[in-house]
């Protein structure tokens, strides 16, 4: 190492190039443009594909992102944005001027209360919103405005009471309030509307030691209740080598 420098601790993370986008566009089953980068181990925003801000959807999830520029506003086409699984501890004010978005998922980050900008109000077309495994205590009242929302993740947060602002959304179908410190009876204030869990698949090196740990002994479990049962219960999942085989080729339809 040359002298005088110092080693960042700080992972480079993948660089991506134009090249590099422009082969990760898809199409989607109704024609429109999706552009997949997930999971490619980027930790900074790429300026390369704001010359792709005319696609319809973005997936930058599973990544290293810590911050997300006000720049995001240049895609002014999202209908559909996915920056789960990052560490966002905020996002932009800009994310607002999405006007055409109806899809916005920013679950497994590090987003405080104060992380969530009133901006967010402002996309009046939102219908899912999912805002589950971060750091919130309390929800913006704000979030009321979102007249057209129909689906709600906030689960796994730190939220000690069913926000109030629930009530006020017309068009709310389910909500996810799973694995938050508060008392259970709370839960009645949401009826009727319908409680979902949620389920994402993460590779084991995103996971802390004692997550992963967790995950561990959770299938040592599994795998001891099938040795113990009968013999035709192990044959269940025979044949899948890859559990989400299925479900990769056609996430464009169910998405």
């Amino acid at each position: 190492m040359a002298k005088g420098k110092k080693r960042s601790s700080e992972p480079k993370g993948r660089k991506i190039t134009l090249k590099m986008a422009k082969l990760a566009l898809n199409l989607t089953v109704d024609g429109k443009r999706w552009l997949v980068l997930s999971n490619m181990e980027i930790s900074t925003f790429p300026k390369c594909i704001l010359k792709l801000c005319d696609v319809d959807e973005l997936d930058l999830s599973r990544n290293l992102l810590k911050k997300i520029p006000d720049s995001i506003d240049k895609f002014v086409n999202l209908r559909w944005l996915d920056l789960h699984s990052n560490q966002l501890d905020q996002v932009p004010e800009a994310i607002g001027r999405l006007q055409n978005l109806y899809s916005l998922n920013l679950c497994n980050n590090c987003l405080s209360t104060v992380g969530l900008p009133n901006e967010i109000v402002l996309l009046r077309k939102l219908r899912c919103l999912n805002l589950g495994m971060n750091v919130p205590e309390t929800i913006p009242s704000s979030i009321a405005a979102l007249k057209e929302l129909r689906h709600l993740g906030l689960f796994s947060n730190h939220l000690t009471q069913v926000p109030e602002c629930l009530c006020n959304l017309p068009h709310l179908e389910t909500v996810n309030l799973k694995c938050n410190p508060m008392p259970l009876e709370d839960d009645k204030g949401i009826e009727p509307i319908q409680r979902v869990e949620c389920l994402y698949l993460v590779r084991e090196s995103c996971l802390c030691a004692s997550c992963l740990q967790k995950v561990k002994d959770d299938r040592q479990r599994m795998d001891s209740r099938l040795r113990r049962g009968p013999a035709h219960r192990k044959s269940i999942f025979a044949g899948l080598n890859t559990p989400n085989s299925v479900v990769q080729e056609d996430q464009a339809t169910w998405r």
